[in-house]
C-alpha cells in the first residue's frame, strides 16, 4: 500500500539524515491522515494519489509565486519537495495518449450525448490520476 510505503521511506530518510525528504514525507503523511479523518475511513492507494496530486498542485502554485517574487531560496526548496512528491504519482499520460482516448470516447457516443460535461465526466473516469483536468478539458474542447 502506498501509505505504508511513504511511512517506510520516512524511517529510511530519518536513518539517512535527509531532512528535506523527512519533512516532505511527514507533511504528505499528515495530509493523508487528514483525508482519512475527513472521509472517516482508511485511505486507499487511489486516495493517497489524490492527496499527492493536491500537494503537487499546491507546490506548483507556490513555485510560481516565489519565482515571480524573486525568492530563489524558497523556489528551490519548493522545487525539491515537488520532485519528491512526483515520485508517488503514477506515470502521467502524454497529450497524444489523452487525445486518442478523447477521440475514441467521442466517436462512441451518440450525437445527443456529445456535450462538454458528459464527455469530460466519462474521460476523467478513464484517466483519473493519470492526466490533469486542464489538459483533458483543452483536448475535449478541441474535439467537440
Amino acid at each position: 500500500m502506498l501509505k505504508s510505503q511513504i511511512e517506510q521511506q520516512i524511517k529510511e530518510a530519518l536513518k539517512a539524515g535527509d531532512r528535506r525528504l523527512v519533512e516532505t514525507l511527514r507533511f504528505l503523511i499528515s495530509a493523508v491522515k487528514n483525508a482519512e479523518i475527513d472521509s472517516r475511513r482508511d485511505a486507499t492507494d487511489e486516495d493517497v494519489v489524490m492527496v499527492v496530486q493536491k500537494q503537487v498542485k499546491q507546490h506548483r502554485e507556490s513555485i510560481e509565486a516565489f519565482k515571480s517574487a524573486g525568492r530563489d531560496d524558497l523556489f528551490q526548496a519548493e522545487q525539491a519537495q515537488l520532485e519528491i512528491l512526483q515520485g508517488f504519482l503514477p506515470r502521467q499520460l502524454s497529450e497524444e495518449e489523452v487525445r486518442v482516448i478523447v477521440q475514441d470516447t467521442v466517436s462512441l457516443l451518440p450525437e445527443e450525448e456529445k456535450n462538454f460535461g458528459k464527455v469530460m465526466g466519462i474521460i476523467m473516469g478513464k484517466v483519473k490520476g493519470k492526466a490533469g483536468g486542464d489538459l483533458v478539458s483543452k483536448i475535449v474542447k478541441e474535439s467537440l
